[in-house]
């Protein structure tokens, strides 16, 4: 699965230089540049990282509007009954992503929900910036919103020593996480049009160590937990 995308890819150069070879040779007469055949460049990446990311309402809904420029360009259904369609699929698709993702993540919902209920420091930065350092302090639960701004929450010289939660919304803006090392992260997300990116690579004995949970929601904005 790691390659798959390079995969997806080379077939569809393979194929597209084969088709071209034999209509080269006379023995088909197949036009590739098919009317909205430029949706494909729009499908394909959208298959690709629906597949294989873990984060798939932004690359769903791509998939459901490079369909939709496809039948359009087909003259299948008209671009006035797309533009009126457009909002309801959009908000179909990311109800069905949350309820997915709160079904899939059972295990790691009810643990945040479970941490939850005591609460934490909250940190937000609303058309600005805040920064937050742990030096030798206790990691605890927080909630950090940035609100068309950014927070930096540096928490590499904390103190974990027990599972803790950390609420990150990110709403037009960023969130960047430092974890200290030695903790395992476990991440839940809500993304729409916008993504978590977790550079933590969780240690084999990664069930003996405490574990921080990253409950994160993106609303064309991104958290990066590092």
């Amino acid at each position: 699965m790691k390659n798959f995308g390079n995969v997806i890819w080379g077939l569809a150069f393979i194929i597209v230089g084969v088709i071209f070879g034999l209509n080269a040779l006379g023995i088909t007469n197949i036009n590739i540049f098919f009317p909205g055949w430029w949706t494909l460049f729009i499908i394909i990446p959208c298959l690709v990282g629906f597949i294989k990311n873990s984060n798939k309402t932004g690359n769903l809904i791509g998939i459901v509007i490079g369909i939709l420029l496809l039948l359009c360009a087909q003259n299948i259904i008209t671009y006035a009954l797309l533009w009126k369609l457009f909002i309801p699929l959009v908000l179909v698709v990311i109800g069905l992503s949350i309820i997915f993702s709160s079904s899939i993540n059972s295990k790691i919902n009810g643990k945040i929900k479970e941490l939850n209920k005591s609460n934490g420091e909250e940190y937000c930065a609303t058309f600005g910036e805040q920064k937050v350092d742990l030096q030798n302090e206790q990691v605890k639960n927080c909630s950090l919103s940035a609100v068309f701004g950014s927070v930096e929450y540096d928490a590499k010289e904390g103190i974990v020593n027990q599972d803790t939660v950390i609420n990150a919304s990110s709403i037009f803006g960023g969130v960047e996480i430092t974890v200290p090392s030695g903790v395992s992260v476990k991440v839940k997300s809500t993304p729409i049009f916008g993504g978590v990116e977790n550079k933590v690579k969780n240690k084999k004995d990664a069930e003996n160590v405490p574990t921080i949970y990253v409950n994160a929601f993106c609303l064309f904005g991104g958290v990066t937990i590092k």
